[in-house]
């Protein structure tokens, strides 16, 4: 039996027991919260650079990586990745259509192809011209500018395993969609080479 001079327990915590509770419980409730904003990040698109995927990009899986010959039937109009050839496009600005197998290369080496209806006015195609010759990414510029018959869309903006439609070159989604893939590691392959390959662009 303890004598009247020890230790008493009244049922109910210490100032300091309450403290150290208090610190516990912010301390998880702080982990828990940064868990979860890095969650939202990723689930929204983040990449690397911290630029967003913009809205309406349609993100899908392209595993094949083969070297082959001849042409290719690819699963989408424009293709953007997939079996190509074993020679990349020049990135640039052309005047005429370019090969597909050649352009999918150049999507593995983290290029970003923007495609265009024949029919796209001419002031929308000077703007468009304009952009790919003016954004680079480093010593490169990991843009190939060409129009394509038959795309769902006026422009068409494709990196490997994404793709963006747009009615507009004037839409900042086309900037943000450049900025978030331009020379990146989507295709296997960051900042491969975008010159050295075949094709002659005019700009």
């Amino acid at each position: 039996m303890a004598g009247t001079n020890g230790p008493r327990w009244d049922g109910r915590p210490s100032r300091r027991t309450v403290a150290v509770l208090g610190v516990a419980i912010a301390l998880i409730v702080l982990v828990l919260g940064v868990g979860a904003v890095a969650a939202l990040g990723i689930a929204a698109g983040s990449g690397a650079n911290g630029r967003s995927v913009p809205t309406g990009t349609a993100v899908f899986d392209e595993s094949s990586h083969q070297h082959v010959t001849g042409n290719v039937q690819y699963d989408r109009t424009p293709p953007a990745g997939g079996a190509h050839n074993a020679v990349w496009q020049n990135c640039g600005v052309y005047g005429d259509p370019v090969p597909n197998v050649n352009a999918v290369h150049s999507l593995e080496h983290g290029a970003v192809w923007i495609t265009y209806r024949p029919d796209l006015p001419a002031t929308a195609l000077s703007q468009l011209r304009q952009f790919v010759e003016t954004h680079y990414d480093g010593a490169q510029r990991y843009l190939i500018l060409s129009p394509y018959a038959g795309i769902p869309s006026p422009i068409v903006a494709s990196a490997w395993g994404a793709q963006l439609q747009l009615s507009s070159p004037g839409d900042p989604r086309l900037a943000a969609f450049v900025a978030h893939y331009q020379g990146g590691a989507q295709g296997g392959e960051p900042n491969g080479e975008c010159t050295g390959g075949t094709g002659t662009p005019i700009a």
